[in-house]
């Protein structure tokens, strides 16, 4: 299929991200006004801007509907606080329903506070994160499966970004939940866990891989960590280099092209995940998927944040030189 065939079909799949979602912050501060606190000595960072966007399992919400996917839900987590209430407005500005979120009184909203120097325009001071280490309340726990296993999409996003043993919302149970889904393109991006999904696509970065791996297996290898957990997929993306397919017709590379001075690689992942699962869905292709998923990230990484990209953007980059 071309990539116009690929993008044109988009609109007609329903979509659900699954994970840990958070509120990112993107807080500008002015260094002339860092005045000290009369009663500490202790400069402030004075913040004279603030900007919010969804993150981690959002920025791939974010990206799924900036490709123009026809709907476009998210299941995770979040607090009755205020971060919550700007995350909810954040993903709602964007297309996205935020209304499987599962409410957890008492329990603040992920939230990723990064601060820019107004003079300079970089990120250089040290972020100011809201996390959770305390296991997933069994309550919530309980939505979060019931809302998945009620679940009719065309593909399932599932966004593990929890860097902690507890406090992430792709738990066992909701692992296990993912396992009795039928009929449905299971996409799976997880930072230190890819290697307990069971009968889906696992999608992670080299380092990740040769972790996951090493844990399963004692050593790293692709092939065997697909037949164990009889992966449909297993695509390790590798960065400038593009992504190493591993499906029922072997081992291929989808090669990535190369830019130029890249602006900002954060969110280059969850870029080439939406990108990717939607083509998949489509193509039932792994290495066409990855080759989008490719195409996308070239775009976004040449934008500050977690950028997105539109189908206007991809078919421009698609027939524009290599």
């Amino acid at each position: 299929m071309t990539t116009a065939e690929i993008l044109a079909a988009f609109p007609k799949l329903r979509v659900l991200v699954v994970g840990d979602v958070c509120l990112d912050r993107w807080c500008t501060y002015d260094p002339a006004l860092a005045l000290a606190s009369a009663e500490t000595g202790i400069p402030r960072t004075a913040v004279v801007a603030t900007e919010v966007t969804p993150g981690a399992a959002g920025t791939v919400a974010n990206n799924l509907a900036a490709l123009g996917a026809g709907r476009v839900d998210v299941l995770g987590m979040v607090g009755d606080d205020g971060f919550g209430y700007e995350l909810r407005r954040a993903l709602s500005a964007r297309g996205i329903s935020p209304d499987l979120l599962v409410e957890a009184p008492g329990i603040p909203t992920l939230t990723y506070t990064k601060l820019i120097n107004r003079a300079s325009g970089a990120e250089d001071l040290a972020r100011v994160d809201f996390i959770r280490t305390q296991p997933l309340p069994e309550s919530v726990e309980r939505q979060i499966v019931a809302r998945l296993e009620d679940a009719r999409y065309d593909v399932i996003l599932v966004s593990d970004q929890a860097e902690t043993d507890h406090g992430g919302v792709v738990t066992p149970a909701v692992r296990a939940a993912l396992g009795r889904v039928r009929e449905t393109l299971i996409w799976v991006d997880s930072r230190l866990r890819a290697e307990l999904f069971r009968d889906v696509v696992v999608k992670p970065n080299q380092q990740e891989a040769e972790a996951a791996s090493r844990r399963l297996l004692g050593a790293v290898d692709y092939g065997e960590w697909r037949r164990r957990a009889n992966l449909r997929a297993l695509v390790v993306t590798h960065g400038a280099d593009g992504a190493l397919v591993l499906d029922e017709k072997g081992e291929r590379w989808s090669r990535a092209r190369r830019m130029e001075k890249p602006v900002d690689i954060c969110g280059a992942g969850d870029s080439f995940s939406a990108a990717a699962a939607l083509a998949m869905k489509v193509t039932c292709d792994a290495l066409q998927a990855a080759e989008l998923g490719n195409l996308v990230a070239s775009i976004t990484i040449m934008k500050t944040g977690t950028g997105t990209a539109s189908p206007a953007e991809v078919l421009s980059r698609a027939t524009g030189p290599a």
